[in-house]
């Protein structure tokens, strides 16, 4: 994990910290009072406090119950439940397969107007083709040994991109022009995927850049990420989803975005970068 996603971990496990101990103080109790009161050893409230030991939910209930805030119980249990969230591993996501989680999260796809999507590695989910998904999802399945549901996933994908097609949804994305070389699938698959991306790109709500191998770098080729609006950015590792909410730290993507933007081509010239591509497939 970069600094700048394990900082917003941190921050989120911080900001519930900070309002237990608020909440301590409020009630004019230290942190050995509190741990009595809980049948805790005495170190852990300062732990928890300190947002060394993220508090479990029956710890938030038996904190504010010794506090006597209860009414903040629920509000705490989903603040905490959140910042344990924000980084996920792959193999915990897909534990079940890979349906779910794109059927999970459909309604974040429909209720963003604005996909902002920055991909340096593989052509992003919502504009994949059927044969190019079942090439990658297969190879994902196969890496992480999680169970075999790829038709599954591949229906529930294309299912979740109709965003693209249907209902009031812009779309800008960029790139990197190794995207269009890499082989996740098949030839076929991978000329189908091109040919789709140039289609695609006739659309009056997408707007797709290619950045070239050539480019001078004023941002460095970074991991792939997705903005959601202005109110989520869902970074991928290989190992882990970092789901972004800081405010100031979706400004630092959007910034990156902008920045990606100006050295992509677009247009006629992201369309012949497109068409080497296929032609290199020979």
């Amino acid at each position: 994990m970069s600094s700048s996603q394990l900082s917003s971990v941190e921050a989120a496990r911080a900001a519930v910290a900070a309002r237990l101990q608020g909440i301590m103080r409020d009630a004019g109790l230290t942190g050995h009072e509190l741990a009595t009161r809980c049948g805790w050893h005495k170190s852990k409230s300062s732990r928890i406090a300190r947002g060394r030991t993220p508090p479990s939910d029956a710890d938030i209930r038996a904190w504010c119950t010794a506090c006597g805030a209860e009414d903040q119980i629920a509000d705490l249990i989903a603040s905490s439940r959140n910042a344990a969230s924000m980084y996920v591993e792959w193999k915990r996501i897909h534990r079940d397969g890979m349906r779910r989680v794109h059927e999970q999260t459909a309604p974040l796809y429909q209720r963003t107007r604005h996909f902002r999507v920055y991909a340096s590695n593989l052509v992003p989910g919502m504009l994949q083709t059927a044969e190019y998904a079942t090439g990658l999802l297969r190879s994902i399945t196969d890496f992480q040994r999680t169970p075999d549901d790829v038709a599954d996933a591949v229906r529930a994908r294309l299912n979740r991109s109709r965003v693209v097609r249907q209902g009031d949804h812009r779309f800008a994305l960029l790139l990197e022009e190794a995207v269009l070389r890499y082989r996740v699938s098949d030839d076929a698959a991978m000329a189908g995927q091109l040919d789709y991306l140039l289609s695609v790109m006739a659309r009056p709500n997408v707007s797709l850049g290619v950045i070239p191998f050539s480019a001078r770098r004023t941002v460095w080729p970074l991991e792939a990420f997705y903005a959601f609006d202005d109110a989520q950015v869902a970074v991928e590792t290989l190992t882990a989803e970092i789901n972004v909410t800081a405010p100031s730290e979706i400004r630092t993507y959007l910034r990156a975005f902008g920045d990606l933007s100006k050295i992509a081509v677009f247009g006629s010239a992201a369309r012949g970068r497109i068409t080497e591509a296929i032609g290199s497939l020979g």
